[in-house]
């Protein structure tokens, strides 16, 4: 059973959606926000970035970054800029890039399922960025930006999900920058019937899975358990049971691939290391394509000339499925027995690039001398990320990158409805 609640939000007047729709808090730095936010008082970025209105070099984590985005939401408010909808809703968001659309349940769903597994993980989180979140909800008392969820669809879902889109939409306003061209369109379901049968629909499926926004989750569950124990009078049904999610059909998602670059061999030559790697790859040459065409192949670029890596037969274990992504295959065989890199998530000889940048970028990185070699990695698949998760396993890290980035600011979860 997975539990959907409708909720109140708090969102942007309908002329304004534009102007205070922001790209999420963590795919840009500082710097980025600053000038994405320049000119601009009621980007949502004054929120979710809100250490860019405070002196430079605050630290990110000090107590005035939280207080200031406190600060700046009520202001929203405050100024009619951002509404509560004075009904519980369900809502629809629907993202279109690339000639690609995918459409999500915008809802609240349960900590409760959370703890209990309900809701599936596959990625482990730092308590650091953890804290952070728990600071960022606890200091404007709302959830600011939604979990990326996803389910294995169902037809009913589908068509449910998709019926109210046939009246003319609430937002309807296209993005064009460093993170694509992206057309966002919203939709509010108010109608009773509408929201119950949504809601029943979603409580057959027997589970939901975290696509993205793991520390969100981890960190919303945090303030459940921390709420919950300073209220007497708990009753399961406060604001802080829930928190705030896109829900989207696993078949409507995109993920692309998250490719590897290395800045040195590790003290081998290149002969060595081309006969390490022969141990468990077959390795052709020259290959032109650059991006593998099917799992379990790799490309390779290093000195101008790209490479085609085909892991052996025995190299990993088909029947277990950390072991059979390709993002394990190629740490598991290259990465750390021959160029020595243990932990991908703080050696500094790896770093990581989203598909989306394609393969110019990585022979990019490896012209200019910065690093030694890329590798490229066929993308891995939403159903390898459920199998994972279902066996309460997690991925390896930068395994997965989904655009189009949900856009924040859109609609916020007020914790004190």
């Amino acid at each position: 059973m997975s539990t959907i609640k409708p909720f109140r939000a708090l969102r942007p007047r309908k002329d304004l959606a534009e102007r205070v729709a922001a790209p999420p808090y963590d795919v840009v730095n500082t710097k980025t926000a600053m000038k994405m936010a320049e000119g601009n008082p009621l980007s949502f970025l004054r929120i979710a970035r809100a250490e860019i209105d405070l002196p430079p070099g605050t630290d990110l984590y000090d107590a005035s970054v939280y207080a200031m985005a406190g600060e700046n939401l009520q202001r929203l408010v405050r100024d009619g800029i951002m509404v509560q909808d004075p009904t519980p809703c369900l809502y629809l968001y629907r993202q279109t890039m690339d000639g690609r659309t995918q459409l999500g349940l915008v809802t609240l769903v349960s900590a409760v399922e959370y703890d209990e597994g309900k809701i599936k993980i596959h990625e482990k989180t730092l308590k650091r960025k953890e804290d952070d979140r728990v600071n960022y909800i606890l200091g404007t008392r709302a959830h600011n930006e939604p979990v990326f969820l996803s389910f294995r669809a169902t037809e009913t879902l589908r068509t449910l999900m998709q019926d109210p889109t046939k009246q003319e939409p609430e937002y309807d306003f296209t993005t064009d920058d460093q993170f694509g061209r992206v057309r966002h369109e919203f939709w509010v379901v108010d109608d009773e019937n509408a929201i119950k049968a949504i809601s029943d629909a979603f409580s057959t499926l027997p589970a939901l899975y975290v696509a993205d926004g793991h520390h969100r989750s981890a960190s919303a569950w945090r303030v459940w358990k921390q709420l919950k124990s300073e209220n007497p009078n708990h009753t399961g049904q406060e604001e802080y049971n829930f928190f705030m999610a896109v829900v989207f059909p696993h078949d409507e998602l995109f993920i692309y691939d998250y490719n590897r670059v290395i800045r040195d061999l590790g003290g081998l030559s290149p002969e060595k290391f081309f006969e390490k790697a022969c141990q468990s790859f077959t390795v052709s040459t020259p290959f032109p394509s650059r991006k593998p065409a099917q799992k379990h192949e790799f490309g390779m670029y290093m000195d101008g000339t790209w490479h085609l890596l085909t892991a052996r037969p025995g190299s990993f274990d088909g029947n277990d499925p950390y072991q059979r992504l390709d993002v394990s295959i190629i740490h598991e065989n290259l990465i750390q027995p021959v160029l020595g890199i243990d932990d991908p998530k703080t050696n500094p000889r790896i770093d990581f690039v989203g598909g989306i940048l394609g393969m110019d970028e990585l022979e990019r990185l490896v012209d200019s001398g910065e690093f030694t070699l890329a590798i490229s990695i066929f993308p891995t698949s939403l159903e390898d990320v459920f199998d994972v998760a279902d066996r309460n396993m997690t991925m390896p890290p930068k395994s997965t990158w989904f655009e189009p980035k949900l856009r924040s600011g859109l609609f916020v979860h007020p914790l004190d409805s």
